[in-house]
This record gives structure tokens, C-alpha cells and sequence, in this order.
């Protein structure tokens, strides 16, 4: 019998399956182990409250379910992995943290290091097609997302 997280992770299937669909939200809910689920965990519980706070429950939530899609669908395309975990909302939480104290249109460095230090980084190990297990085109879509959700929601 097959894990749960086996069922739920995104993985490349029949465009014709209904279950492929259902994956691009539901693989943001199961992780490859402890250390994976914590380590994201731990991001999106620092971050959530703000960023709650900022944008309203709903929004947010909103914000996680589109993520989630949009990441899954750039896997599904442009990827041979699959994808699992929800890396792509603590990427979108992280980028669109740096964005909350925007002020006269000014962008704050916090942003430009944030995609120097994370998004840079993500696009180069993609590029490099390491095989580390990692979806870094899950990260650089959750990033995206949230300079798109950022800017969108000033």
C-alpha cells in the first residue's frame, strides 16, 4: 500500500486524471519527512501571523491555494519531478514579507536581498538541474507569486 504523502505529491500523470488536478493543492499539504515538514512549518509560522495581520485570513489563504496551483502547474510542465511540501507558500511567505513595509513606492532592500539570497540561489541549483530531491522550480514560482501577490495587493 502507498503513503499517504505518495498519493497526495504531485507527480507527472495523465493530463486525463482527475486526481492530477487535485494534486496541485494537495501536495502542499504532505511532506517527505519530519525535517521537511518542520522546516517549512517553521517559516510559515513565523511569517503567517504578519502577513495575516497585513493582508486578512481570507487573502491569505487565497494566496496559499493560488501558489500552490501555480507552482504545481510550472512542475508539471517544465519539470520531470514531481513536487511535495509546501516550499512554494513559505518561498511566496518569505518574498512577500519583505514587501509589507513598501513606502512611497520605494523597494525595500530586504526585497532585493531576499531574491539575491533565495530566488538567485533557487534559479542557479534549477538551472544546474541538480538531483538533490528538491523542486527549485517550486521556490522560484512561490517567490514569483509572492512578488506578483506583493505588488498587486499595495
Amino acid at each position: 500500500m502507498h503513503k499517504l504523502s505518495d498519493f497526495l505529491a504531485l507527480h507527472k500523470g495523465s493530463i486525463f486524471n482527475p486526481m492530477t488536478y487535485i494534486r496541485f493543492v494537495t501536495n502542499a499539504f504532505v511532506s517527505k519527512d519530519w525535517n521537511h515538514f518542520r522546516s517549512n512549518f517553521v517559516y510559515i509560522l513565523l511569517l503567517g501571523p504578519m502577513l495575516e495581520e497585513k493582508y486578512g485570513s481570507i487573502n491569505l489563504l487565497i494566496m496559499m491555494l493560488i501558489t500552490s496551483v501555480v507552482s504545481s502547474i510550472a512542475v508539471y510542465i517544465f519539470s520531470n519531478k514531481g513536487a511535495l511540501g509546501a516550499s512554494d507558500i513559505t518561498f511566496m511567505m518569505i518574498v512577500l514579507s519583505s514587501i509589507v513595509n513598501i513606502q512611497d513606492g520605494r523597494i525595500p532592500l530586504t526585497l532585493v536581498l531576499i531574491i539575491l539570497f533565495y530566488v538567485v540561489d533557487e534559479i542557479i541549483k534549477w538551472l544546474l538541474h541538480l538531483n538533490d530531491n528538491i523542486s527549485h522550480l517550486s521556490h522560484i514560482a512561490g517567490a514569483i507569486c509572492g512578488i506578483a501577490f506583493g505588488f498587486y495587493l499595495l
